[in-house]
């Protein structure tokens, strides 16, 4: 009985064994071009340069309505968790004048459900960055043919 018990484990072992040796042969990208170029997967991918952000940290006017507003500002190394939010260190109502930001927008500090206005930010927006990303000099990363509303307007008025 241990015979055979040792005998299945030992094939177990060579089948294991050759099947790790394919699996090295099996790589690379098969061809094909992602979003990071023709890098294959087990060379080392020399990354983006880093991205330029706005040193001025002026707002940035809106493309669309509705549009969250842009941060234009780096923002590394800022800690948004459950315990600590880096955002309302600056864009809070009680440190925005103090620090030269932009207040968040009251519509923050109302309850999502019952509407009710709160002494603090609503837990729903207090993720900032679900809603608000930093905005960089950067090509995009797919071509795209995406207007300002402002062009709609003007394409609309010549076509008249």
């Amino acid at each position: 009985m241990n015979k055979i018990f040792v005998g299945c484990l030992v094939g177990l072992m060579v089948l294991g064994s050759a099947q790790a040796a394919d699996e090295t042969l099996v790589g690379g990208n098969g061809g094909l071009e992602s979003l990071r170029g023709k890098t294959e997967l087990n060379e080392t991918f020399s990354g983006e340069r880093w991205k330029q952000y706005p040193k001025d940290g002026k707002p940035i006017d809106s493309d669309y309505v509705y549009q969250p507003p842009l941060i234009p500002h780096t923002i590394r190394n800022y800690e948004l968790s459950l315990n600590a939010n880096k955002c309302l260190s600056c864009h809070s109502w009680k440190y925005a004048n103090e620090m030269g930001a932009t207040k968040i927008s009251v519509t923050h500090y109302r309850s999502p459900r019952q509407g009710q206005v709160l002494s603090d930010v609503s837990p729903s927006r207090y993720f900032c960055l679900q809603c608000h990303v930093p905005q960089a000099d950067a090509q995009p990363l797919v071509e795209n043919t995406f207007k300002r509303v402002d062009a709609l307007k003007d394409q609309a008025q010549r076509s008249q």
